[in-house]
């Protein structure tokens, strides 16, 4: 994370005193002094939570998270024809309502203030013509259904074909199925109102649960956020939304805290010191995420020049100053890229530069970029966007409480953000940033990023894949001839667990036995042992790891390998006993493989007596097709099975003995 200079946002406004006439302004204060927080005892202004996550992730106090001084405040109130609007810690500073220059110079003869600076050239209210700064991603148009809405897989959530084609395009089922949906989880969002959320059908289970924690009106200073724009209604809504069949967001159990930062009436940078104050609320508040799809740079009134594109560095302006110190807190910060790929701006806005965010382009289903996403890079030269989702044709509620589609990387943005909860859900171990970084070397230009989708579209089973790895772990002690083999992981019961061993003299990994998870449909940490009775061997090194395969739901089972260990076998190793039946020599196949006729035959060899031997068939999907009760006797057993419900595809054969696994065999229909 870049070092943060609070000094730089100033710089960005300094050409606009002679171009506009102020009533707005920034005033910066030069210390915290007299202050009566102190650092020893931060519950006094952040709440447990925020407490929490920087205990969680060794994250010091500092003078930044120390409220403004509180004399400051008043002292600049008490000033006639003063108002003082919102104040921010971060930035230690507060902006001002006032026509009176006299009251102007009172504030900056105050020994405390470092400067005064004009950030809105009229007051806040709205006009009977306000402008529309979100009109470019307004495209919309009835969500139509292609063909069906029924539920398309055995997943956990019936998606129907838009949320399911949306969600996939990341691989997001797979989180939700193995009980990552946002549970527990707390996401900040800063948008220019949520417009009648309260009575809108994408949000039934959200107001039934209570899971709106929190609201806040940095524009009007009130607590109602429901009574204005809708842009932050609809970009909520890609995250919380429960419509079974027809639209589901990606994190539907998260809580909401809901601000709004945007002025709906005018565009001012002002509104830039409004999303600080927002993005602080949230950390306080203890928020784990923020998604904001809100940016500064170009397109301000009362003739406000655009920003030099040099200072979208993520160091200069107040937003990316902001968002860079979210990150620095703990919070993992997503942001749209902007919309301005068609227009002569055409880069990426701001807070979208912080080094510490993660910038959100737009794509369509298929992963084609929408010519209106924003480019990249930074002003620095910084990887921007950082990554990409739906934003093309993307599924929103509307306020007519139909769904909808619509255009942007404001849709994008949020889209992300709530499979960036489902990830960090199933790893609190983890810091925000440890996270960002998973779900950048996920994306599909990880190699080779660019600078309209940057690192790309994440695919967030492959982020789970590399974060499980990296936490799993695995011992093994030996005892005479029998090696145990310990390990600890995440699971649920769906996943199941391949014993691999590599003797003395061999060159492969073979896998000796397979172990089903314990019993649970939410994702867990667990602990495991196998027991390894060598029937005959010879001194040397035997490798061991566990292969854990995380997704039994698809033909093309997704694994990860838990830590090799090797042991070293002094003597040769002869059992006389053959009661483990882990290590007997067993074999399941199919014949003939591909099956194109009416039938085929299952193969069975054990050198042992079944007398319960369920047989069990699956799709690809995971779901149970067909099962069957064998018994055999030792040595060789066929078994002639129908192929005709048989639908094209790939199909997943598990022969049982009573409750241990005898072998696996892979099936394609053709």
């Amino acid at each position: 994370m870049k070092k943060i200079c609070l000094f730089f946002f100033i710089l960005s406004f300094v050409a606009i005193e002679s171009n506009a006439q102020f009533t707005r302004y920034v005033v910066r204060f030069k210390n915290k002094g007299g202050s009566p927080y102190s650092l020893s005892n931060p519950s006094a202004y952040l709440s447990t939570r925020a407490i929490d996550r920087r205990n969680r992730y060794g994250i010091a106090y500092d003078s930044a998270d120390l409220p403004v001084t509180p004399s400051y405040i008043s002292q600049i109130a008490a000033i006639p024809n003063v108002t003082v609007l919102n104040v921010s810690k971060w930035l230690n500073a507060v902006t001002v309502q006032t026509s009176s220059s006299a009251a102007i110079t009172a504030i900056n003869s105050l020994p405390f203030v470092q400067t005064v600076t004009g950030v809105a050239a009229r007051l806040s209210g709205r006009p009977s013509e306000g402008r529309n700064k979100f009109e470019s991603e307004e495209i919309f148009s009835p969500y139509l259904p292609a063909g069906r809405t029924e539920q398309l897989t055995a997943d956990y959530f019936n998606y129907g074909t838009g949320s399911y084609n949306e969600i996939h395009l990341h691989n997001g089922e797979f989180l939700h199925n193995i009980g990552l949906r946002g549970q527990g989880m707390q996401v900040g969002m800063l948008d220019n109102g949520f417009n009648n959320y309260t009575n809108l059908k994408a949000f039934d289970s959200v107001n039934a649960n209570s899971q709106v924690l929190g609201t806040w009106d940095f524009v009007a200073r009130e607590a109602n956020v429901a009574n204005d724009g809708s842009h932050g209604m609809s970009c909520m809504s890609t995250i919380a939304a429960n419509i079974p069949g027809q639209f589901i967001g990606t994190a539907p159990k998260a809580g909401f805290w809901l601000y709004q930062t945007e002025d709906n009436a005018s565009e001012f940078p002002i509104e830039e010191f409004n999303w600080a104050c927002g993005v602080e609320k949230a950390d306080s508040s203890g928020a784990d995420v923020i998604s904001s799809s809100l940016g500064y740079g170009y397109g301000f009134d009362g003739g406000i020049p655009d920003y030099p594109y040099s200072t979208l560095d993520g160091n200069t302006t107040m937003a990316a100053i902001a968002g860079d110190m979210a990150a620095k807190k703990g919070i993992l910060v997503f942001v749209a890229a902007g919309n301005a790929g068609n227009t002569a701006w055409r880069n990426i806005i701001t807070p979208a530069d912080g080094d510490s965010v993660l910038a959100v382009g737009a794509v369509n289903t298929s992963g084609v970029v929408g010519s209106f996403s924003s480019y990249g890079p930074s002003g620095d030269g910084q990887i921007k966007p950082d990554v990409a989702a739906v934003g093309v044709a993307a599924m929103v509620q509307s306020t007519s409480n139909t769904v909808i589609t619509g255009n942007g990387t404001s849709y994008a943005c949020p889209k992300m953000a709530g499979l960036g909860i489902c990830l960090w859900q199933g790893f609190p171990e983890y810091n925000n940033m440890k996270i960002a970084r998973a779900l950048q070397q996920a994306g599909s230009k990880a190699i080779n990023p660019d600078d309209r989708v940057g690192y790309g579209i994440p695919d967030v089973k492959k982020a789970f894949g590399s974060l499980l790895t990296e936490f799993a772990t695995s011992s093994s002690t030996v005892n005479g001839c029998r090696i145990t083999i310990s390990w600890s992981s995440k699971d649920v019961s769906a996943m199941k667990y391949e014993i691999e061993r590599k003797a003395p003299g061999e060159t492969s990994f073979s896998k000796i036995a397979e172990m089903n998870p314990q019993a649970g449909l939410l994702l867990a940490n667990r602990s495991y042992q196998f027991n390894n009775d060598l029937v005959s061997g010879s001194a040397g090194l035997y490798s061991y790891r566990v292969r854990q395969i995380i997704d039994t739901a698809t033909a093309s089972f997704s694994a990860v390998y838990i830590d090799t260990t090797t042991i070293n076998i002094s003597s040769g190793c002869i059992v006389t006993s053959t009661t483990n039946p882990q290590t007997i020599d067993e074999s399941v196949s199919v014949l003939p493989n591909p099956v194109t006729g009416g039938s085929f035959t299952l193969i069975v060899e054990t050198n042992y007596a079944v007398s319960n031997m369920p047989v069990l068939i699956y799709d690809s999907k995971g779901a149970l097709v067909m099962q069957l009760k064998e018994a055999k006797g030792t040595g060789k057993k066929t078994i002639d099975l129908p192929a005709g419900k048989l639908l094209k595809g790939n199909y997943f054969i598990r022969v049982m003995n009573g409750s241990k696994i005898v072998g696996t065999a892979e099936l394609l229909r053709l």
